[in-house]
């Protein structure tokens, strides 16, 4: 059962721009903050540490419910194991996961979607990496850099999307034209910590950079106020 609707990122509701990442460390925490939020909140990302505490059959009952689910596994691994692992996924009605932008990833991801309405969305460089930490990597270009080829990449390959930071959202958006999504974690409202995530933007100024999705975890499932503080993101990204 699918709750994928037509993409069409440019009529999007600001409520269905937001995805709320659910970095929890256990279903019963990640269900007690869905049920704090409600209506309010449509979408919600389950990433590894979720995964790995029951968070798949968390993702079955929130699709069944009528909400969209990303889930950020960031698959990398041979061609036939990305293949039958995304085959997977895209049983549970998944709106969309990700997968390294490496070419040969991609390409067995994609295979594994088939016919399915999942989406894919290649994860370019981590948001928590500084140009310092791509060089320590092996890479012998800038952050931004490396994202503009991968993105490329991964518009060449036919992906629907990229996860990347907000910071190289506006120029990848010139790279790869209007018919890619382009998914920015790394949100914070105005006055946030930062916490680990070294490259930042509040929702609307990544909205007007061209993000077509924001992806934010604790900022609201951290707040006094879970609800409210997802209400005061919403209302920002409507001021776009």
């Amino acid at each position: 059962m699918s709750h994928n609707p037509a993409h069409s990122p440019a009529q999007l509701s600001p409520r269905d721009r937001l995805i709320v990442a659910l970095d929890l460390p256990d279903v019963a925490a990640a269900t007690a903050m869905v049920q704090r939020l409600g209506d309010s909140v449509s979408f919600y990302k389950i990433g590894l540490e979720l995964t790995y505490g029951g968070g798949l059959g968390l993702a079955e009952r929130l699709v069944g419910e009528g909400k969209q689910v990303f889930l950020d596994l960031k698959f990398h691994d041979i061609p036939n194991t990305v293949e039958r692992a995304t085959a997977q996924v895209a049983r549970l009605g998944a709106t969309y996961l990700t997968v390294h932008a490496f070419p040969q990833t991609m390409r067995a991801a994609l295979e594994g979607v088939g016919d399915s309405p999942l989406r894919l969305l290649a994860v370019t460089v981590m948001t928590s990496y500084s140009d310092a930490d791509v060089l320590e990597a092996g890479y012998a270009c800038t952050a931004a850099e490396l994202v503009a080829k991968r993105a490329l990449q991964t518009r060449d390959l036919g992906l629907p999307g990229l996860i990347l930071s907000s910071e190289e959202v506006a120029a990848v958006r010139q790279l790869v034209g209007p018919g890619m999504e382009l998914i920015t974690p790394g949100i914070r409202p105005a006055g946030s910590v930062l916490a680990d995530q070294k490259r930042v933007m509040t929702p609307a100024r990544a909205r007007a950079a061209g993000a077509d999705r924001i992806v934010v975890g604790r900022p609201i499932t951290q707040a006094a106020d879970p609800r409210a503080a997802a209400e005061a993101i919403i209302a920002d990204l409507a001021t776009v």
